[in-house]
């Protein structure tokens, strides 16, 4: 599969989407007129784009009767496809869902208007968090934005809480950990005390604390979210993938981050070894992590096989989150080209890429 692509331009077509580009010897996610990626031989990476509402949709959406359950629904099974496929594909289809669900609150009064704009604010939620897995941080923050906005005009500060959460994991992942400080900080404010919405707080400001290498508030943040997690209670639909198990994967996040890379290395081993097959993207963003660890112990040729594995899983699903460790394990690996696996996994990883001239 052929990812290089001869064009003059990355900008001469309004009709572009955000796709993996390797410029100047990085991956970076950068907008690439759609026609191009369709010439380059990776045609999956053009999947995103939002259709436009027609008349007709929003004629037959009026027509129906108690719509909640449906959106509800609809957002179940986005969720658990993106699990298997990542969010390249699935973006689209829950942006225009989001149309119709506005259509429909925009008509609605009282209650029945709350509850939709509910509704509404989970669907930004969770389309912010799609940009966000495929790069596009641009629309990630945007859905956010709108997303938090929506959640005080409902009233409800559990929402509220959750998404200054998620706003403070989209700061440190765009580069901004001091900013996500002060998020995660309004979330645990905002949350009610004692509940998974508070552990999920203190998990976003452990992990801005490590990339600000600041390793022994990262570690005391991670210990004050598993002494508050064994007395959380259940919050229904907040936090209710939340164990120890959960709180040690992102303490190996964190690890590496903090470069204890030995630590970090056995958590993603034992995170992998349990995790279900359901949820493949992730998989990839765990063995991706687990590569780059490995790696920073200087076992390359485990860290080249893992990270190929990785591979074939950012290539099906896109996730940016895929492509940034793989690009920081072939940044490593690169001195240690000649090493078994590694020449196999950097020309792997470059068939995926688009390469502009």
């Amino acid at each position: 599969m052929n990812a290089v692509v001869r064009a003059g331009s990355l900008g001469d077509d309004t009709d572009t989407v955000v796709v993996p580009a390797r410029i100047h010897g990085r991956i970076l996610f950068v907008p690439v007129p759609r026609r191009v990626v369709l010439a380059s031989g990776i045609a999956g990476l053009a999947a995103t784009a939002m259709p436009a509402a027609t008349p007709a949709a929003a004629t037959e959406l009026a027509d129906m009767g108690s719509p909640l359950e449906h959106f509800a629904q609809l957002r179940r099974v986005m969720i658990q496809t993106d699990n298997l496929i990542g969010p390249r594909h699935v973006l689209p289809a829950l942006q225009q869902h989001l149309v119709s669900l506005a259509t429909r609150r925009r008509s609605a009064r009282g209650t029945d208007a709350i509850e939709l704009l509910a509704l509404e604010t989970r669907y930004e939620e969770l389309a912010g968090w799609f940009a966000q897995d495929i790069g596009d941080e641009r629309t990630a923050h945007g859905h956010t934005a709108k997303a938090l906005d929506a959640s005080h005009i409902t009233g409800d500060t559990d929402l509220t809480a959750y998404i200054l959460g998620r706003k403070a994991q989209l700061a440190v992942d765009t580069g901004h950990p001091a900013d996500a400080l002060g998020l995660a900080a309004a979330a645990r404010r905002t949350a009610r005390p004692g509940s998974r919405l508070e552990v999920i707080a203190v998990l976003h400001e452990a992990h801005a604390h490590a990339v600000l290498g600041e390793g022994g508030e990262a570690h005391r943040a991670y210990d004050t979210a598993l002494a508050l997690l064994v007395r959380a209670g259940s919050d229904g639909v907040w936090g209710s993938w939340l164990d120890t198990a959960y709180i040690s994967t992102a303490r190996a996040r964190s690890l590496a981050a903090l470069g204890e890379y030995e630590q970090a290395a056995a958590g993603f081993d034992s995170a992998l070894t349990v995790l279900p097959p359901a949820y493949r993207r992730d998989r990839g963003v765990y063995l991706a992590r687990a590569a780059r660890a490995h790696a920073g112990t200087g076992n390359i040729t485990l860290a080249a096989r893992i990270g190929g594995q990785a591979v074939g899983i950012a290539a099906e699903t896109g996730s940016a989150r895929i492509f940034g460790q793989l690009d920081r394990l072939d940044q490593a690996l690169a001195p240690a080209t000649g090493e078994d696996g590694v020449a196999e996994f950097r020309a792997s990883l470059d068939r995926i890429v688009l390469h502009p001239a």
